[in-house]
């Protein structure tokens, strides 16, 4: 083989190996330009007066089926490491400390890095119960929105019911329609003074209501960064209808900072037949065994 030839071979594989590396950084480049990267969610679990052994592996699967999300989960909140809360963008709370709403604080440590970890312009996402603890926390339950009022907060049955978007402008709310549930509806729940309601459900007095439309999606600012409450999503069966599918994202990506692009999840519950539809594997038990 001549030396012209060597030569042409290994300008051929610089060459080559330099196209490969352009490509890699133009497809990061156009990822990171779009707003796609990958939301990293830390997920609280492990404790709930709710079966959290069933709904959070509903929760994960929905968030990382989008293909927005990666997903890890702690049994133990109260543990986690203070810098670890660097390499996430969001955190979800499926968790509490139900009856024992206070003297549950965490160490000064962890507190404050939850606190800046918010502050720097991350998000904070509850989901039902998820709130109901820490209530001898004024920043945590500022960020989270609301809560379980002992004494206060109370429910009817599961049922059917309409939910309504009363903010449709907002990027979480923008184009959807009203739908349907069959879930617990709140009332009377224990809101921060400085929340946003997006969307609410009117609590008729024939399943033990207020005869008032009751916040059932929240949000709150804390420094740079949101938080949401999304009160609906009582049991497994809740979380199979597909508008409260397609609020947990958007609000995830809302809430982690990112542009909202998760279209309307279909069949999209419209109609009480739909959502019944979709909640056909409601287990009874999940109805009864909480005590808020």
């Amino acid at each position: 083989m001549s030396l012209q030839t060597k030569n042409r071979k290994r300008l051929f594989t610089v060459s080559l190996y330099l196209f490969v590396i352009f490509l890699s950084f133009a497809f990061v480049s156009t990822i990171h330009a779009g707003g796609n990267t990958m939301i990293n969610v830390l997920l609280f679990s492990g404790r709930n007066n709710h079966q959290w052994q069933k709904t959070t592996p509903v929760v994960k699967d929905i968030l990382k089926k989008s293909g927005k999300f990666t997903v890890t989960v702690t049994n133990h909140p109260e543990e986690t490491d203070p810098a670890s809360l660097q390499r996430y963008d969001l955190i979800i709370s499926n968790w509490n400390t139900w009856p024992d709403v206070t003297d549950h604080r965490w160490n000064k440590e962890l507190e404050k890095a939850f606190l800046d970890f918010i502050a720097s312009g991350k998000g904070f996402l509850t989901i039902h119960a998820g709130s109901s603890t820490l209530q001898d926390w004024p920043e945590f339950q500022q960020i989270a929105g609301g809560t379980w009022g002992k004494g206060l907060t109370h429910h009817g049955p599961v049922h059917l019911f309409k939910v309504k978007m009363k903010d449709k402008k907002h990027p979480v709310t923008a184009g959807l329609k009203d739908f349907y549930i069959k879930d617990e509806l709140w009332n009377d729940t224990k809101f921060d003074a400085h929340i946003h309601v997006l969307c609410t459900a009117y609590s008729s007095p024939e399943s033990k209501g207020t005869g008032k439309d009751e916040p059932v999606a929240v949000t709150t600012k804390y420094g740079k960064g949101r938080g949401f409450f999304l009160v609906l999503g009582h049991n497994k069966a809740a979380m199979l209808n597909r508008a409260w599918q397609t609020l947990l994202l958007r609000a995830a990506q809302w809430t982690a900072g990112r542009k909202v692009d998760i279209p309307m999840q279909q069949p999209w519950p419209g109609s009480e037949k739909t959502a019944d539809r979709q909640s056909k594997y409601f287990e009874q038990s999940d109805s009864t065994l909480t005590l808020i």
